[in-house]
């Protein structure tokens, strides 16, 4: 049975300045690493909840991704973790506004170029009656 989501993975280009974006300013803990079996760096993961990571890729080429290949994070209070975000320096590449499924998000653009969202459920919503 499927318990849900175990991790998002992204190549990046530099893996420094994308450690530095998951980690510093959103928040999460950077976890562990995995290296080639000829011991050259290969993945590191960093932890966004308990039993939720995001895998980097080094080797990532530049240019932007696709919105529609994004990974989305709940959040309890959207305005709040929006202020923080901006407080730390984060832009957001669209404010808040509420979706067809009635959710509230916002959506950042990492230093890769890969899309998240960031979102908080309305009790109305399709996700929560579903």
């Amino acid at each position: 049975m499927i318990k849900g989501i175990n991790h998002k993975a992204f190549h990046v280009v530099n893996m420094e300045r994308s450690l530095d974006f998951y980690c510093n300013k959103l928040g999460f803990k950077r976890a562990f690493e995995l290296n080639q079996p000829n011991g050259e760096p290969w993945i590191v993961y960093v932890k966004v909840a308990e039993g939720c990571f995001i895998e980097l890729f080094y080797g990532g080429v530049e240019g932007v991704r696709d919105r529609a290949e994004h990974i989305c994070f709940e959040v309890d209070d959207i305005n709040k973790t929006a202020d923080q975000l901006k407080k730390k320096g984060v832009h957001l590449a669209e404010e808040i506004s509420q979706g067809r499924a009635l959710n509230y998000q916002f959506w950042v653009i990492d230093p890769d170029g890969n899309w998240l969202e960031f979102m908080e459920m309305h009790p109305e919503s399709l996700h929560m009656r579903s």
